[in-house]
């Protein structure tokens, strides 16, 4: 039900939709790190090799590398992107280790923020033409440390966003948007 209400919404904005049709393949957002330049897919619990080559595929401009999981239900549980060049990252050592790995396989250099809790390094950055460079990042009550490391983005709009009664359910600042692409004129 979900899926197909998503589809007929993307269908609407007349964007091109590419659906898996391969039973042993799995694919979940969650996992999918997009950074402009290159994508970077968690091997987790919820996403497979067998989805990382589909998106390999289907995106042929861009390097997929998959990055294993550990500790996390997904690969943006510690890590996000913060800014065009920026990836929030946590502290845990099975952040840390993705984050290696990451290094590892690109040939671009990122810019890293380091903030103390994993969760809070899951943030959603926006290039809005009339405000610039936007952060939603974890309000400072639920991660008070991780949200004075954001602070320190002075170029940054920093939107704070409680997300406690989610978090409950394993769901992050990523699981609830959908962002999108897309010309002014809709």
């Amino acid at each position: 039900k979900q899926v197909e209400a998503m589809k007929r919404a993307l269908e609407s904005l007349n964007l091109n939709i590419v659906e898996m049709v391969d039973e042993n393949a799995t694919l979940d957002g969650g996992d999918v790190l997009f950074t402009g330049r290159e994508f970077f897919v968690g091997l987790s619990r919820r996403t497979n090799q067998r989805g990382a080559e589909i998106l390999a595929d289907t995106f042929k401009d861009y390097a997929v590398s998959t990055v294993p999981v550990h500790d996390s239900l997904h690969l943006k549980g510690f890590c996000s992107m913060a800014g065009p060049n920026l990836i929030a990252i946590g502290s845990s050592e099975a952040a840390q280790k993705a984050l290696k790995t990451m290094q590892q396989m690109s040939d671009h250099r990122y810019d890293k923020l380091t903030v103390p809790d994993d969760a809070a390094a899951n943030c959603i950055y926006l290039n809005i033409p009339s405000k610039g460079h936007v952060l939603l990042h974890r309000a400072p009550e639920e991660y008070p440390e991780s949200a004075k490391v954001f602070e320190k983005l002075k170029d940054h709009m920093l939107i704070p966003i409680a997300n406690t009664e989610l978090e409950k359910v394993d769901g992050l600042l990523t699981c609830s948007c959908v962002l999108i692409n897309k010309s002014s004129e809709l």
